[in-house]
């Protein structure tokens, strides 16, 4: 079956559902790396995306934020010439109630009006203000790092904004 629309599971309702000990086959996250780059290094500037409004972030979203963030600092920056953490773990199991589709499924759509589901992945919830990625560069590399952060933010369900936390300075007098 195909996989149902991000936007259906985008919105906070309900509490958390976490308790993976308690459900049979959860799948595992698609992102499974959450530190790239150099660790060790000490770099001059640090720039933070952030999330603008609640939402739930699925992780097939995060890997694709990330994918997209690591080519381009990859491509224009180099392996050891930068710093990303992505911060929300996709600990929330979203479930979904499969239901037939094709020819003569309308007869039997409403069996099963308030069902519960099956476990069909995992999302990171997000609040308002909460930080959804950091990034660290030298000045040379601060305004790739900028656009690939925005290139990142169009893939997540929320709108985000990018702020500079460490090397203000450098960054005015860059005009970013």
């Amino acid at each position: 079956m195909v996989t149902k629309p991000a936007r259906m599971y985008s919105k906070i309702s309900g509490p958390a559902y976490t308790r993976k000990e308690f459900m049979g086959g959860v799948p595992y996250p698609k992102i499974t790396t959450f530190v790239q780059g150099n660790q060790k290094r000490e770099f001059e500037i640090e720039m933070q995306l952030i999330a603008e409004e609640a939402c739930q972030i699925r992780h097939t979203a995060l890997e694709a934020a990330r994918i997209s963030i690591n080519r381009k600092l990859l491509e224009n920056v180099g392996a050891g010439n930068y710093f990303l953490h992505i911060r929300p773990y996709p600990h929330q199991v979203i479930r979904e109630h499969k239901m037939a589709t094709g020819a003569g499924a309308d007869r039997i759509s409403s069996g099963m009006r308030m069902a519960f589901g099956k476990p069909v992945g995992t999302a990171a919830r997000v609040h308002p203000g909460e930080i959804i990625m950091v990034g660290k560069v030298d000045r040379g590399s601060a305004k790739t790092m900028k656009e690939a952060l925005k290139k990142a933010s169009i893939k997540l369900p929320t709108p985000c904004k990018v702020i500079v936390t460490k090397g203000k300075e450098i960054t005015s007098k860059m005009g970013l």
